[in-house]
């Protein structure tokens, strides 16, 4: 059995994998029985540590912020791949598309907090430069699979679990 986790999924969670067990994450109000409710920019994903073989998320990454002082200094959108790394199951995948630079549709939303680039995973959450490790990120993912899907960026990326992290 592999089990799915959609975030940000509204009414109607994604299963791209085909994942036996599909569960998801919303931050409204009116979400049906099975959907879990967190706002995933200052509240962890409630779910356990390696439950899921795949983790989902369409149109979510860039509402959450990168920097907030809540009241002191947080990353949430390093956080939240913290909290995405924690719930995947070792060699896991995650899966993202989200609008990205330079297209309008990465700017146009005032709810666009974070923008990403085609630079963002690979550089900051990979496994090998991981330069978010000093805003606190403490994974590491093996970039799959990264194109552009003009204008949404489509990024595959895969746990890998090493005793340095």
């Amino acid at each position: 059995m592999t089990k799915t986790l959609d975030l940000g999924c509204g009414t109607n969670p994604r299963n791209p994998f085909n994942a036996t067990e599909v569960f998801g994450v919303d931050v409204r109000d009116d979400i049906p029985n099975g959907i879990k409710k967190a706002d995933l920019c200052v509240e962890p994903i409630p779910f356990e540590d390696n439950m899921f073989d795949f983790v989902t998320a369409h149109d979510v990454l860039e509402h959450i912020p990168r920097l907030l002082y809540a009241p002191t200094r947080i990353y949430p959108f390093v956080e939240l791949m913290n909290e995405i790394y924690r719930v995947l199951k070792p060699g896991g995948t995650f899966f993202s598309r989200t609008p990205c630079f330079p297209y309008a549709p990465a700017w146009r939303d005032p709810t666009h907090v974070n923008i990403i680039t085609d630079e963002t995973f690979p550089l900051y959450f990979d496994d090998t430069n991981r330069w978010a490790w000093m805003y606190g990120f403490k994974g590491g993912f093996k970039i799959l699979d990264q194109k552009m899907q003009d204008p949404y960026l489509l990024t595959t990326m895969q746990k890998v679990v090493d005793p340095r992290y």
